[in-house]
């Protein structure tokens, strides 16, 4: 098993501090089921490399107490020792557990910190390819690259195994990018060596704490991490749904709080909403997707045009929905009312049947939200496989920030804003999009616009030709 992290945080060799082990010694670590060696093939100013290798005994495999499979020769031909799995988790814990605890008594501030990291870990089992890869690890802001092996290189037509090489880039601590190993990779390989009992599920909280709760894929990492015991996944589950509300739903209301305390005193949300309202009900749109519809109030606003027949409102966020839910009213709708309304959670990054066949969509203050990287996944999530007919985007012009005295040069109004596009940015975007994906699209400004500068948002209104 090869586990590798990188950095390049000037001065790079600082990483040893962060892991407690000397860029100068190859060391020796005796786990219960065999060795991991730790060396530096690199240790430099610019950048440093820590290697793990985890040597996994097989006898030892053999003899020890847990699971016996019922096929008698499987404890001896496996792949078990090669690859990455609760295996590597363990020697993370033993050997790297101070940096997994997110303690360094040398660079105490150097561990709170984001730095560069780049984690390459072979070879993984993912039994979903590379779009499972995809959704476990760039949630968590990561950029991926998956190289899957054959079963046989000597015998190319047997085509490809299950087994990847996992490059992951990012910017965040050490301690992040640990947990998030420990947790994954008993999730991919999804069979633990171990017996799993309730300790599993707080390692799984403690371990996932920041993080986990916030996951899309949340519920299916829990099953998989406690081997699909019920009664253990239910109670972990619960528990995280309890941090969810209590941190992400606190974090989101706060950082909302501030955009709306800048745009406040030119009503500039509801100028937004006003026009996306006025743009739907002109196309004649009966089926509508209000995408990252939050707590709901383009929602409001639609229920009460007769015109629109079916509206889904759609968030990545099941506490965002349940508040939307109550906000809305819904359990005290009308029973005709509470057929034209419905709320489902999902995410925009990924191909979803569930938003095919609508007439329009609407994304407001969507899509400043995404790391730009995210952008052409969201694009082809929306205008190739969903195609409405009408798509409405509205996101922030950068341009008009100068004219609040309350928001500091350099910022952007909401601290999850990933971009701010200017006038010419956003325009060139949208017609991009239009020509990639067959639709005609006019952009317009919303607010009242200043010389120079433009209106403090803007919206493309794209129409399928």
């Amino acid at each position: 098993m090869y586990f590798s992290v990188s950095t390049t945080h000037a001065p790079a060799t600082d990483l040893g501090y962060l892991l407690y082990k000397h860029p100068a010694r190859v060391q020796e670590f005796k786990l219960n089921f065999g060795k991991a060696h730790v060396y530096y093939p690199e240790a430099t100013e610019r950048q440093c490399t820590a290697v793990m290798l985890v040597d996994v005994d097989p006898i030892k495999l053999v003899r020890a107490k847990g699971r016996r499979s019922s096929f008698a020769l499987q404890q001896y031909v496996n792949d078990r020792p090669y690859v990455a799995s609760s295996f590597l988790s363990v020697a993370i814990s033993n050997v790297y557990g101070t940096a997994l605890s997110g303690r360094c008594s040398e660079r105490p501030a150097l561990a709170d910190t984001p730095i560069p990291l780049t984690a390459k870990i072979s070879a993984v089992s993912c039994r979903g390819g590379e779009e499972f890869l995809t959704k476990l690890f760039e949630p968590l802001g990561y950029k991926i690259q998956a190289e899957r092996h054959q079963l046989d290189q000597d015998f190319p037509d047997w085509g490809d195994s299950r087994f990847f090489t996992i490059t992951l880039s990012g910017i965040l601590k050490l301690q992040e990018l640990l947990s998030h190993i420990y947790v994954l990779m008993p999730v991919l390989d999804d069979d633990k060596h171990y017996w799993v009992d309730q300790d599993e599920v707080e390692k799984l909280l403690r371990f996932g704490e920041g993080w986990l709760s916030a996951h899309p894929m949340r519920e299916q990492i829990t099953h998989s991490y406690l081997v699909h015991q019920r009664g253990l996944t239910k109670v972990a589950l619960s528990r995280l749904e309890e941090d969810a509300v209590a941190t992400q739903e606190d974090v989101d209301e706060a950082q909302d709080a501030e955009e709306e305390r800048i745009e406040r005193p030119i009503s500039l949300h509801q100028q937004r909403l006003d026009a996306v309202l006025q743009t739907l009900t002109k196309s004649g749109a009966e089926r509508v997707l209000d995408l990252g519809c939050g707590e709901g109030r383009l929602l409001r606003m639609l229920m009460k045009q007769k015109q629109f027949t079916e509206i889904v409102g759609m968030d990545v966020s099941s506490a965002v929905l349940e508040k939307a839910e109550t906000r809305l009213h819904i359990d005290r709708l009308p029973e005709r009312q509470r057929a034209r309304i419905q709320l489902i959670q999902g995410s925009l990054l990924y191909r979803d049947q569930r938003l095919t066949g609508y007439d329009a969509a609407a994304a407001v203050e969507v899509i400043e939200h995404m790391d730009p990287e995210r952008l052409a996944a969201f694009e082809r999530a929306l205008f190739e496989f969903a195609t409405p007919r009408i798509v409405i985007v509205t996101t922030p012009n950068r341009e008009y920030n100068s004219q609040w005295e309350t928001l500091p040069a350099g910022q952007f109004r909401h601290r999850d804003h990933r971009f701010e596009w200017t006038r010419a940015e956003f325009t060139e975007w949208a017609n991009h999009v239009a020509d990639r994906f067959g639709y005609g699209v006019e952009v317009h400004p919303l607010g009242t616009e200043v010389d120079g500068i433009g209106a403090p948002s803007q919206m493309g209104v794209f129409q399928r030709r």
